[in-house]
């Protein structure tokens, strides 16, 4: 898929999100992975703050989480930087980490959840029925 194609389809999808109310938080969950290695390392940020892993630099600008669902979904504005040139700088959708992904040969950077208000309790995300050798759920 071509940027403007991947660019067209964010906005399109983004559309109801926008639409809903959201929260500011106070931080973040990330989980970043090293491909060359494959170790994955997961780091929680405050808003305004940011953290090196390896030769990437990770800031979290912001994170918003639905009003009415709060461990529902996670809207996190990240830059990126590697040698301090800014490599990304963006919205991503904890849900839907490909539609505003980091291109990058090393490393993949993902949003998981918002920093939840005080107790708000996590909701386990349903888990899809495996597909059997028929092609049938279950």
């Amino acid at each position: 898929m071509n940027r403007l194609a991947a660019l067209i389809a964010a906005v399109l999808l983004a559309l109801p999100a926008m639409a809903q109310d959201t929260t500011e938080s106070t931080g973040a969950d990330l989980r970043v992975l090293d491909k060359l290695s494959g170790v994955v390392s997961d780091i929680n940020l405050a808003t305004g703050a940011s953290d090196t892993i390896g030769r990437l630099n990770v800031q979290l600008d912001d994170c918003r989480y639905p009003t009415d669902n709060p461990s529902g979904e996670a809207y996190a504005h990240l830059t990126i930087s590697e040698s301090a040139a800014p490599i990304f700088a963006g919205w991503m959708i904890a849900t839907s980490p490909g539609l505003s992904a980091l291109d990058h040969p090393r490393y993949d950077v993902w949003v998981m959840q918002c920093a939840l208000p005080e107790g708000a309790k996590p909701q386990a995300r349903p888990r899809k029925k495996p597909v059997t050798d028929d092609g049938s759920g279950g």
